[in-house]
């Protein structure tokens, strides 16, 4: 049996997700007859679903934290058996698996839409809910804790290096006034304290609703997002075969930092503008597929508008 691109390629999975980039991804793979993949970001299983698809005798390994993705993937497993399989880890405890001999690896950082979408997870202030905000609710504190708790350094942290807000020192400062008033445990809660400590737009400037950088650095601090991506990146490089590739989507500008500078040190590229090692001090073991990233095309983004942000980048491990 035959198969085609298009073959593996659906607008959405059957449970209504919808990949992001996923015939970029797949053109990139380019799996074939016997291949091993690892998909470090299951959540919805629409890339692995593709991935088994696009050649016969496929095998794909997936990882995710959260627990929520294990019912999602017996669908999978039934249907594909022996050559799927999870593991519910952290993909930034990679190191610590023990599969290796991989074809291709993909990672799709950030939330998927089942987390995004499920109002009891606290991920978005359009519904009235807990401010959990964990990827994994079976491991750490939730959000609603670390508000109530941390230190004010930690909060400026949160808000102002992983949040990207301006407005830091507003933001951090209203928090800490509402411990204890309950305002802190509920996102519509939260969100209004943040949006009246933030203000209005500037006029000129995109108008994002005011809670959304603050709620975007919480949930990365809670969840230890860029750290796990620091961690990751390395171990899948290390655990792919010769002319395997390693390709990751992110959605915001600090994954996708990470990503390009970890893509140019393999290539022994400058990592940013401060690198001032020479080209010997340099390991070159990987070739770049792109300088830019890949981004969604002006279909994808209006059929699917959460993918608008999206950056795919490449990298080819040398033999």
């Amino acid at each position: 049996m035959s198969y085609s691109i298009d073959d593996a390629i659906t607008p959405t999975t059957p449970s209504g997700h919808v990949p992001v980039l996923l015939r970029e991804t797949v053109e990139l793979l380019a799996p074939s007859n016997g291949a091993k993949l690892l998909d470090g970001t299951f959540g919805g299983g629409g890339h692995t679903r593709a991935f088994l698809e696009a050649a016969e005798n496929v095998t794909v390994v997936a990882l995710d934290r959260d627990p929520a993705a294990l019912p999602r993937a017996e669908a999978l497993k039934t249907e594909f058996g022996d050559r799927f399989r999870l593991h519910h880890i952290n993909f930034g405890d990679l190191a610590d698996l023990d599969e290796s001999g991989f074809h291709g690896i993909l990672f799709d950082f950030g939330l998927s839409s089942f987390q995004l979408d499920a109002e009891e997870r606290g991920f978005s202030f359009r519904y009235d809910a807990p401010v959990d905000m964990r990827m994994n609710p079976e491991e750490g504190i939730s959000a609603a804790e670390f508000l109530e708790t941390a230190e004010e350094s930690s909060l400026v942290r949160a808000v102002r290096n992983y949040g990207e807000e301006p407005r830091v020192r507003r933001v951090v400062k209203a928090i800490m006034d509402a411990r204890g008033t309950g305002a802190l445990q509920r996102t519509q809660s939260l969100a209004a304290l943040i949006s009246e400590a933030v203000g209005p737009t500037p006029r000129g400037r995109k108008a994002v609703h005011p809670a959304t950088r603050s709620f975007q650095g919480i949930r990365v601090e809670v969840n230890d997002e860029l750290s796990a991506i620091e961690r990751g990146l390395p171990a899948a490089f290390d655990r792919l075969l010769p002319d395997g590739m390693l390709a990751a989507i992110s959605f915001h500008s600090l994954e996708d930092r990470i990503v390009k500078r970890f893509c140019r040190k393999m290539a022994g590229r400058p990592e940013h503008s401060h690198d001032s090692r020479t080209q010997d001090e340099r390991e070159v073991r990987a070739s770049m597929i792109s300088t830019r990233p890949i981004s969604p095309s002006e279909s994808e983004i209006k059929s699917n508008p959460r993918s608008r942000s999206a950056r795919l980048r490449a990298i080819r491990k040398i033999s």
